[in-house]
């Protein structure tokens, strides 16, 4: 029987590795996105800065995984065989949870998904004990207060940091302006004492003053003592901030890298419970039940010794803290994953990753109806009036200092990192599991907002998504509890056949995960001419971007067409149904895409030199439609040939594909030279491909005749077929005219 319990804790230990994997990839955007969106260092000082944190953080992060042990469930009551159902469905959970979350694409978080499958999965044990024991209550089975506090912490995090994150950015905007050098020669010092003071507070100070590796006379000297090591540290660090100043070091850039440390420490110390605290308490339990389990069985071996505080011996936890390096230096994911984070908080316009909801236009335009109603207010009054110009003053964006490619300043970013760091740091030294994703993201929101980032054109994209966002992390913990629920009910009647099942289920799932990512990753299109577009502040580059972008999107247009079309005709002729299906599903995905792609070429357009958009104006829109005709005319083409096929109707005569074939040629060539053109920006054969299309549509249209003949002289034989061919030859003709549209403008938008 032991045998079977050490299968489970080895399992255990190996998902506890698979979990720093995969969340150190999902969270490492918690500490990188504001010093790599604010492009304060390279991203290798960035990484080694980080690694420090997550080191450091995780060696001292050994009193949070008494959330696992006792936070939740109260195991006194529970069996050696009840805790390890529970702790094998949590993890089980977690994997099925993650991958879920992550193949959808919605945002998720792990102390989320940890909290609500460890309360789902003691809920559902707790009503099966209750059920056999009426003795027994909730209050002797779940941690009810401390799982309250937790669930409340979490999401009350979600208000506090983005109420937090609007006050603070709101007034270091007002002190230092969007040029923030003409407005630091004595406040930065001030800001930079703050910020290492309240960073040495709640990390070193405090951090250290609950560490159970100091003695209890250095832990009283630090609590008799914070008055004095507080005054200490700000007077210091604000005289070391004012003479790195003199030495003309950006200390907002110090700031920020001191941050990434921080967070990176306080996402260690916080974060790591939801890895491997799970399998380190069965680790514990069973080491507990060999050892004194006295010939007991597993059911009635009671797991009291959870009671206490967890004892982590240090090489694990330096152990994990090097695991979680290795994954966020070499993870292809992690380098990827602050797309979302930045592109929601960046100061400038530009592509938006979601799209207009009816809940965030009625909070926008609520929000803009307040504004002009205080703003009706404020211009009556001469001395509000003032002060709203000078503080509209101190908002004036044309005056951003933004490195090259930076998508906000390094004063927004140091705010994002100190607050952040802060909040999360202060739940840590409560032992509240705050999660490092909502809190760190809701501060980025917010100074976003304070910092007038989200435009009239852009507010309702960005609401969206917080929403969005948000709406993911509720659903993550319903999902999760519910799922953990279900798991630990299933093992728990199944008995040892469910578990295995269960544990061949994650393997499956895990390998499954990772094909599809590195196909996912072999397919990306790691092309950044639009980001340089949106960051560059040179018109006549964005103009030669931008050109480069267009030139791209319609050359795969042109390409994409060809091949979609080649489908439609081989699925006709050849009655494949699932290749018809197949390029219906290609269709709407990249009229969606399309529709993206023309949104960032429209706020590309508005940043050219004016003269050049007006003239080019028009060309570039006849472009996008024709673009646009391509997706419509090919689904019109589709549909009726896809019913066709469908329903097992009369094949194409052969007579009839015979005489399309060499049609289908010339278009072929002719849409391979199209692309061609576009794909080089080299025109010097476009006439010639303009007369070839206008003959090939005349042809088109004799055929056309041929075939109405041919319909009213066979007095409606193969009726059905015949209109499917007659509607051919009709989108045929369109798709050359689509042709020459997007050809001619562009040429007239690209030629110099």
């Amino acid at each position: 029987m032991e045998t079977i319990y050490l299968i489970i804790v080895v399992f255990l230990l190996c998902l506890a590795v698979f979990d720093l994997f995969v969340g150190v990839s999902n969270d490492a955007v918690n500490f990188l996105q504001s010093a790599i969106g604010a492009k304060v260092a390279s991203f290798r000082k960035v990484m080694i800065v980080a690694s420090l944190g997550v080191v450091i953080g995780a060696v001292m992060s050994s009193g949070m995984m008494d959330v696992t042990r006792h936070g939740i469930m109260l195991p006194l009551h529970y069996s050696f065989h009840e805790v390890m159902v529970i702790f094998l469905a949590v993890m089980v959970t977690d994997v099925i949870v993650l991958d879920m979350f992550n193949t959808l694409g919605m945002p998720t978080s792990t102390t989320v998904s940890l909290v609500f499958e460890l309360l789902g999965g003691t809920f559902a044990i707790a009503l099966l004990k209750m059920s056999a024991d009426p003795s027994l209550a909730f209050a002797d089975l779940l941690n009810t207060d401390k799982a309250l506090s937790v669930i409340i912490a979490i999401f009350v995090s979600v208000a506090v940091a983005f109420f937090f994150g609007v006050i603070v950015q709101w007034i270091s905007r007002v002190v230092f302006t969007f040029n923030y050098g003409r407005h630091s020669r004595y406040s930065i010092a001030v800001f930079g004492g703050i910020a290492f003071t309240a960073l040495a507070y709640f990390i070193f100070l405090k951090g250290l003053g609950k560490s159970p590796y100091i003695s209890d006379d250095v832990r009283e000297w630090i609590s008799a003592n914070m008055s004095l090591l507080l005054l200490g540290t700000f007077v210091a660090s604000t005289l070391v901030m004012q003479l790195l100043h003199l030495m003309r070091v950006n200390i907002f850039r110090f700031i920020v890298l001191m941050g990434t440390f921080a967070l990176a420490m306080a996402f260690a110390g916080n974060d790591l419970v939801n890895f491997i605290g799970v399998p380190l308490a069965g680790l514990d339990s069973y080491v507990d039940y060999t050892t004194n389990g006295g010939g007991m069985t597993p059911d009635t071996f009671l797991m009291s010794s959870l009671m206490e505080s967890a004892k982590t011996p240090p090489f694990y936890l330096l152990g994990a803290g090097l695991i979680m390096i290795l994954a966020m230096v070499t993870s292809k994911k992690a380098q990827n994953v602050i797309k979302t984070s930045v592109d929601l908080s960046r100061q400038d316009e530009g592509d938006e990753m979601f799209g207009s909801s009816k809940a965030a236009r009625s909070i926008v335009r609520f929000c803009q109806e307040t504004a002009d109603w205080t703003s009706s207010i404020t211009s009556r009054v001469p001395v509000l009036k003032a002060v709203s110009r000078w503080v509209d003053g101190r908002f004036n964006q044309q005056d951003v200092v933004l490195d090259n490619g930076a998508a906000f300043d390094v004063v927004r970013a140091a705010v994002n990192l100190v607050l952040a760091s802060m909040l999360i740091t202060i739940g840590t030294n409560y032992k509240l599991p705050l999660s490092t994703t909502y809190v760190t993201f809701m501060v980025a929101m917010g100074t976003s907002l304070a910092d007038h980032a989200w435009s009239r054109e852009s507010a309702v994209f960005r609401v969206t998504g917080v929403i969005s966002v948000i709406g993911g992390w509720f659903i993550t913990a319903g999902v999760a509890f519910a799922v953990g629920g279900v798991v630990a009910f299933a093992m728990r009647f199944g008995g040892i056949f469910v578990q295995l099942a269960f544990i061949a289920l994650v393997v499956f799932v895990l390998v499954r995960s990772n094909k599809a990512f590195k196909k996912k990753s072999s397919t990306a299109d790691s092309d950044d001419t639009y980001r340089l577009m949106m960051r560059s502040r040179d018109p006549e580059i964005v103009w030669d971007l931008l050109r480069k972008h267009v030139s791209r999107v319609q050359t795969q247009m042109a390409d994409f067409t060809l091949a979609q079309y080649n489908e439609i005709i081989s699925g006709l002729v050849d009655n494949k149904p699932s290749s018809l299906r197949r390029v219906s599903r290609d269709l709407r995905k990249n009229r969606e895409m399309l529709k993206k792609l023309r949104r960032q070429e429209t706020l590309a357009l508005r940043r050219i030199p004016a003269d050049m958009a007006i003239e080019r104006n028009t060309w570039f829109h006849v472009g996008v439609n024709a673009s646009m005709q391509y997706i419509y005319g090919l689904i019109r083409m589709l549909d009726p040939i896809k019913e066709h096929v469908d329903n097992n109707f009369n094949p194409l005569p052969e007579e009839l594909a015979a005489e399309y074939k060499p049609l289908q040629a010339r278009i072929n060539a002719l849409l391979t030279d199209t692309s061609s053109c576009i794909a080089t920006s080299r025109f010097d054969e476009y006439r010639d491909v303009l007369a070839e299309a206008d003959k090939l549509k005349n042809e088109l249209s004799v055929v056309r005749k041929k075939h109405i003949d041919r319909m009213q002289s066979a007095h409606n034989a193969n009726l059905q077929i015949s209109l499917v061919y007659l509607n051919l030859l009709q989108e045929s003709q369109q798709l050359l005219s689509n042709m020459r549209h997007q050809l001619r403008a562009a040429k007239k938008f690209m030629d110099d």
